[in-house]
Formats: structure tokens, sequence, C-alpha cells
């Protein structure tokens, strides 16, 4: 991959990140008329029109570009040229028939889809990114998309950084680069310039559009968006459309499949038209419409549909997918890691109070929480702050605390891998301390004395099920800064305990989704003891608990199979639980991660699907697939079911297309041979095909039974080829039947044995929808949607009505004797008989599917998804 990166890269011109990483960041600000103060909002929206919207790509529906994937099929672009060509050479009215038809079946698919991306926009436009940016020295949050040079970012930890930045400021600033450099370490960031000629990979000073903070915070000052990023660059150069996902790439693979058979028979029927000295384009025009019945021509409408439908179902359920594609990915779901906190949890994290250890006031402790939070005293704001420090600032009690009497010199902010912050404050006419305030587990190892009862206080309140803050000081008369080898020979003072109830729905809301298949598991930065207890509370069946300690000292190899086993991760920093997501992944499971913290971003971002709740954290919403408007985990349940149905339904088509498609054509290359005339004209074969595919354009309304819903399902070609040479052959028999009933009991004459042939084959490719979409006894267990059952019918009626309407003589239809009509009954029952007991035969021994393949993200995966929060909103006007 890295190599990979490493073109790109090289042939990008030289930009400006480069030019502002070898200057003084005070020059950067004078050269783009900016300060640390940010720009004004008329000066912002002055620039947005200068420079544009900070997007890579551009997100509309375009009819033209729809259009043309409607008209991509070679075959299909035959066959139009090939009917122009029989105009000219007296063939006028079948060549329009089947141009009109053409175009109709094209107008269709064009019309659900250019429907469905117009429902993709409209999703797109609901769900943007933020970040936080200073503006006239105010912190605000803004669309990602409206930044300009100039703007003054500020990051934290899982933040995505939004643009190319020379840093102003930096407190320990990791960032995540290999989206760019395609390096897994980390890069640390500092103010210092950089040397001429530095590659991207060593620019120390800047922080780059697409990567991910991993460690510290900072600010920085836009110099490139968009397009003149070095994300942006190679963004562009690997093309502005999404790679293919497991389910897009099946659809290809039955598409190619579908088109070897079509060729096959095509070629066969052509040749052997020539050998019997029929017409040169008659012969032609009849093998093309049998290449285009035999493909579902309206496959990409019926997808695209089902997408749209679910799009809009999942947001009536309150739930919010950034891309169509999400709704796949989470049908596929088979294991869930979680953090606890706002989703097993409520997420209203609320502070209690402070317990002191003896001989402190419970007043100086939570006084010293407050000077030790990431908020500035002197100013504190609660915009950016991670969920204990907000709560810590929005208490009652911090209203009352005496922070004004103290002034900052220096602090430490709070970093997920130590798991504390520190502070140098001192009050007027003091001399300074050192605040420490973090995990009890990592504060106490700092302090000279931490007895016995300060532990049985801390293993009381984390059995009480309360989250635990320690704080600990010591004198710093020598120091004027502060750095993390200050950190020591601290004093425990007491500890700041919150409170997070477990959700009253949380425990059927699991059940639910193992009753999906769908294993959990729980990756949490609390502490092993106040996990369990939760999930003894939820009736969670665990099945042992990895430490982040415990987990650093596994290799990658090791830890997959550890992380298989377990259930619980706990006192995990943000790198491991995403080293925990690489693992499982690793093992071919597909993985979603829900979480909505700041520490649950970088897990996020590595998941297959990240999902946050509406009430997260802006860089956990950032960084999700999936937005779940209510805290409840039953949205989640319904997301899953609803990826699942849109799967089923889509193979319902494939399934019932493939094989009645192929039995028609089977049977009228077969009858073409043998009869001394055409079964079926082009034109007819070419309705035929319309009717039955718009009958099938109801599919994703259906109904799925609840067994189909229990496990992810995957493509087998396998699978759909045997079904399609199991039933096709069925279909068939039944065509031979009517050959022989329309040539021997009623001595038809061409256009009779069309129209009887026209209107057998209509009932019982239509009809046996009913029998195919479900593994049940249909009607009587399972029941197709209203829309369906109206679709089919409808086209049953039309079919049956066409022999005898006005454009019968037109179309190649004569009127048919009622004794074919009883005939047609008898064959319709007795076919749907013979199916029922195929179906059961098929699904004991042939449906067995394969195991799927491990899923892979390769990295022009990783590009497209990152880029995908760099979109320009879409038009409303053409």
């Amino acid at each position: 991959m890295s190599g990979a990166v490493g073109t790109a890269v090289a042939t990008a011109q030289p930009s400006a990140v480069r030019t502002a990483a070898r200057q003084e960041d005070s020059a950067v600000l004078a050269a783009l008329a900016t300060s640390e103060a940010g720009l004004t909002d008329a000066e912002a929206s002055a620039r947005l029109v200068r420079y544009g919207p900070n997007a890579v790509r551009g997100h509309r529906a375009r009819p033209w570009r729809v259009l043309g994937r409607q008209l991509r099929s070679p075959i299909l672009i035959l066959l139009f040229a090939t009917a122009i060509i029989s105009a000219f050479v007296g063939q006028a009215t079948e060549a329009v028939i089947i141009g009109v038809i053409l175009v109709v079946s094209v107008g269709l698919g064009f019309v659900n889809e250019f429907r469905a991306e117009q429902a993709a926009d409209a999703l797109h436009d609901r769900l943007r990114h933020t970040v936080v940016v200073v503006r006239g020295g105010v912190r605000r949050s803004v669309d990602v998309t409206e930044l300009v040079p100039g703007d003054l970012v500020v990051l934290s930890v899982g933040t995505v950084v939004p643009a190319d930045l020379r840093l102003v400021e930096v407190t320990g600033l990791e960032c995540d680069e290999s989206i760019v450099t395609g390096e897994a370490r980390a890069a640390s960031k500092s103010l210092a310039p950089v040397a001429e000629g530095a590659g991207v990979g060593d620019l120390g000073s800047c922080a780059l559009m697409g990567t991910v903070v991993h460690a510290g915070g900072g600010s920085g000052v836009v110099v490139a968006t968009g397009g003149e990023t070095e994300f942006g660059r190679i963004a562009v150069g690997l093309g502005a459309q999404e790679p293919q996902t497991e389910f897009q790439r099946g659809l290809g693979q039955f598409s190619t499949f579908l088109l070897f058979v079509a060729l096959i028979l095509t070629t066969l029927i052509f040749v052997a038209a020539l050998l019997l000295g029929r017409p040169l384009i008659e012969s032609l025009l009849f093998s093309l419409a049998i290449a285009v019945g035999i493909t579902p021509q309206l496959l990409p409408a019926v997808v695209s549909t089902s997408l749209a439908a679910g799009s809009r179902a999942l947001a009536r359920r309150r739930v919010l997918v950034k891309r169509m594609v999400c709704i796949e990915d989470l049908g596929d779901l088979d294991l869930l890691v979680t953090d606890k906190t706002g989703t097993l949890t409520t997420g209203r994290i609320v502070f209690d109070r402070p317990v002191p250890l003896d001989g402190v006031d419970a007043d100086e402790v939570l006084l010293l929480g407050l000077l030790a939070t990431d908020a500035d005293p002197a100013a504190p704001q609660t915009v950016g702050l991670n969920a204990l420090d907000a709560a810590l600032w929005q208490s009652d009690a911090a209203a009352t605390a005496p922070v004004s009497a103290y002034h900052r010199l220096d602090a430490v902010p709070f970093d997920h891998e130590r798991r504390m912050a520190g502070a140098l404050v001192a009050a007027t006419g003091s001399a300074p301390i050192v605040v420490v305030k973090g995990a009890p587990e990592s504060v106490l190892p700092l302090c000279t004395e931490a007895d016995a009862s300060a532990r049985s206080v801390l293993t009381g309140l984390y059995e009480a099920g309360s989250r635990v803050i320690a704080i600990a000081t010591r004198p710093a008369d020598e120091l004027t800064a502060l750095t993390p080898a200050d950190e020591t020979g601290l004093t425990l003072r007491g500890y700041l305990a919150f409170v997070d109830g477990v959700k009253p729905d949380a425990r059927a809301s699991l059940q639910r989704l193992a009753d999906l298949g769908i294993e959990v598991k729980i990756a949490t930065g609390d502490g092993a003891v106040v996990a369990e207890r939760v999930c003894r509370e939820l009736g969670m069946t665990t099945s042992g608990t990895l430490t982040g300690d415990r987990i650093d000292a596994l290799d990658d190899a090791a830890l997959a199979e550890a992380a298989r086993a377990a259930t619980i991760f706990a006192r995990v920093s943000p790198e491991q639980k995403a080293r925990i997501i690489l693992a499982l992944r690793r093992k071919g499971r597909a993985v979603g991660f829900l979480g909505d913290g700041v520490n649950d971003a970088l897990a996020l971002h590595r998941a297959d699907i990240g999902i946050s709740v509406d009430s997260a954290v802006d860089v956990a919403k950032d960084a999700a697939d999936v937005l779940l408007l209510d805290k409840d985990l039953d949205v989640l349940a319904d997301g899953v079911t609803e990826g699942r149905r849109i799967f089923a339904n889509t193979i319902k088509y494939v399934l019932m297309g493939t094989s009645s498609n192929f039995g028609n054509m089977f049977s009228a290359s077969i009858a073409s041979v043998i009869l001394p005339f055409l079964p079926m004209l082009p034109g007819q074969i070419l309705l035929n095909n319309l009717l039955y595919d718009s009958s099938q354009l109801a599919i994703p309304t259906d109904n799925v039974d609840a067994g189909q819903l229990k496990s992810p399902s995957h493509w087998d070609i396998g699978a759909i080829r045997r079904f399609m040479l199991l039933f096709g052959p069925i279909s068939s028999l039944f065509d031979f039947a009517t050959f022989g009933l329309m040539l021997f009991a009623f001595n038809a004459a061409p256009a009779e044995f069309r129209s009887g042939w026209f209107i057998e084959s209509i009932a019982t490719q239509t009809l046996i929808v009913f029998a195919i979409r479900t593994r049940k006894v249909p009607f009587l267990r399972s029941r197709a949607s209203l829309p369906l059952t109206v679709s089919v019918l409808a086209v049953v009626a039309i079919g049956v009505w066409l022999p005898y309407s006005p454009v019968s003589g037109l179309l190649g239809f004569t009127p048919l004797p009622v004794l074919f009509f009883l005939a047609l009954v008898a064959l319709v029952l007795l076919y749907l008989v013979l199916v029922e007991i195929a179906k059961v035969w098929y699904y004991a021994r042939l449906a067995a599917p394969t195991a799927p393949a491990v899923r892979s993200r390769a990295y022009p995966h990783r590009v497209a998804r990152r880029a995908a929060r760099f979109t320009a909103r879409s038009p409303r006007v053409e």
C-alpha cells in the first residue's frame, strides 16, 4: 500500500502545505491575513466564494450518467442498431415495436434508478461532517466543506484533519498519516519548520487532510483545501467512483455469468437459423432478443430502488446511513464491538460527588479536578471537551468553586494512552502546584502513598457502578512548564465519582441482536470490575476479559485468537480499541463498532462499519457510517434487519429472473430449430421480458421470512447457477407441453401458437414469484406484500388481455379459444405443485452455501471512505 501512496504523492506538484511547512507559523498566519483569533464570519464567507467548498468530490444525481448506465449493454445497443437496419429492409413494423419496447424498458430502469440517486442526494445533504474552528475569537462547529484558507482549526483525539494545516499550537500531538503516507506508525508533530525538500511523510509542522489525530491536541491554520491538499490529490487521482462493496462485486460476477450464458445461446440460435435458411435480419433480431430476454435488465434499478427504499425505512426508524452501501454492510454484520457509554448505559454522564481521603476537604477535591480539566479555568468552554470534563464543569458545584483564584501556568492535555491529564497552576501569591487527574490505575502508581484504605474506597466506588477519576497533587516551586516526566511523587487527594446507569431496554436490545446472529463484545476505557458489573446487569454471558496491559503484551496473531475468545476489553486506549477491531477483522468477521466518545473515534474509522448515536461527541459522529438518532439499540437491530431484507429481496429477483428467463429462452431456442416458424417474434420476446421485469419492481417492498434474517447472507454464484439449471428446465417442460397443446390439440397457426405461448409464459414466470420468494408454503405460511401481489396479478391480466386488445394484430397476436384457458389453468396449477416439490429438494440438497471469502478493504476503499466526508452539497438545480 505504501508504494501506491508514494507513487501518487511523488507525481503531485509542489503543494501549499509543503511551502508552509518550511515557514514559521507566524509568517504563515501573516501571509494568509489571519491570526490566532481566526477569521471573521464576513471574511470566511468571502473566501468561501473565492476558493470554493473544501471538497474533493461533488454529489449530484446526473440523469445523463444514469441513462448511460442503462444503455451500457453491448447487446442492447446492437439490438437497437439491428432494429434500425431491419426498418430499412422492409420490416418497419417489427422494428418500431422493438424500438418502443426497448425505449420503455430503458426508461423504466432510468426513472427508478434516477429516483434512487436523488434519494441518495437528499440523504447525503442531511448528514454533514463538522469541525471545531475559531472565528472571531470564539470556538464553533462548522461544516467541513465550509473551511477556507486562513481558518483556525482546533484538533483533538479522534478528529479527522479537515484540510492541510500549518500547526500553530501543539500539545503532544500525533497523527495517523497512513491514509496519505502509508506509514503505520503515528507521526509526532511540532511547530518547528522542516527542511527544504522534506517529503510528505516528514512534514512535522503540518497536519494533513484525511489523517486522524492519534494523541494530544493542538490547532492549525488552513493552508489548502479540497483538491489542492495532499489527500485531495490522491482521492481525485483514484477517481470519484467508490470502490465496489462485496455486494456490488457479487452483482458483477453474476452479470458476467449471465453474459456468458447469453452469448452461448445467441450464437447457437443465430448459427442454427442461418443453417435452416432463414433471413439474416430476422435471425439476428431473434437471437439478440433471446440474449436480452435472458438478462434481468432491471437488476440495477431493483438494487438501487431497494437501497433507496431501505434508507427511507431506516430514517423512519430513526437510523441515518451516510452512504447507501452502508445498508448492505449493516446486513452483513455478524460481530459488534461496542463501548458501553451511551449505548449500553444511558450516556448521560453526571457528576455525582467528590470523595475526599483522610484530611482533605471535599470542595478542595472538586476544585483540583476543575483545575486539571482540558478547559482553561480562566475562561472555561465545554465545546470539544470530553464527557467527564464537560459533566464536571456543568455540575452545580462547579459554579461556586473558586477557580478564578488560580491561574494556569502550563498543562498536559488528557491523553488516552496515559489516561490522565496534568496542569501546573498557582493561586495568587502562592507557589505553583502540579495537579494530575485521570484513571485511578494510571494515577495511583505515581503517588508516594496510596494505602489500603484509599484502594478500599476505590473498590467500593467501582462495585457501586461509579466511573471514577483520581486526583493527586504535589508542590512544584521549581517548575515553570509541565511535562509528563514531572507527574511523579504525587499525593493522592481523593476521587471524583460520576454516574451513568444501565439503559433499561438494553437487555432486550442485546437479545434481539443475538437473535440476528450478531455476537456482541464490549471495549471500554473503564476498569474490568465496572464493565463486568454492567454485563451482569444486562444478563450477558461473558467468556473472559482482556485488559489493555495484556493486549500490549500480545502480538497481532496472538491478539486475534485472544480477542475472538474474550467478551470484555477493559482499560483499553483508543489505539488498543482500533487494534482489537483489526484483529477481529483478520478472522474474516464483518465487524461493526459502536461508540460515542472521543476515545472511540479511531476504532470507528477502522471498523467495517462504524456506528454512533446522535448524542455522541462530534468526532465520534464524524467517524461513524451510521447514526442512531434514538439512544436505543433496537434501531441498530432494525438497521441490520433492513440490510438483510434488501439482500434477500435482491436475491429473489435474481433467482426468479434467471430461472424463468433461462427456461423461456431455452424453450425458444429449441423451438426455433424444430418449428418451421419462429416460436415468438423478437418484439414479443422483448415485450414478455418488459412485462415480467415491470412486475418485479415491487420486489423491494416484499416481506421476508424471519428465518432469512437470522444470519448474514452472501453471494453464491454456484447456488444461483444450480437454481437456474434446476428450475429453468422445469419451466421449459411446461413450455413444451404448451407447444404440444397448441400444435396437436388446437392445430394452431403461427399467430395462435405465439399468442398461446406468450400467455402461458407470462402466467408461469410471474406467478412462480409466489413460490420462489419463500422457502415456506406460499400463501399459507408466507405471504407476499400487497404491492408485489397486485403487480404480479396485473401483469398476468395484461398478458391475457393483449391477444384481445386493439393492438393485438400489430403485436402479432390473435384471440384464443376458451378451452385453451381451461388447459392453461391446469398447466399452471401442475407447474406450481412441481416447483414446490423441486424447491424442497433444492433447499435440502443443492443450496448449501459456500463459506464467504475473507473480507478485505484495499487502499482505494479506505481513501474513498475517508473522502466521503469532503463532499460538496448537491445543487438543487441541474
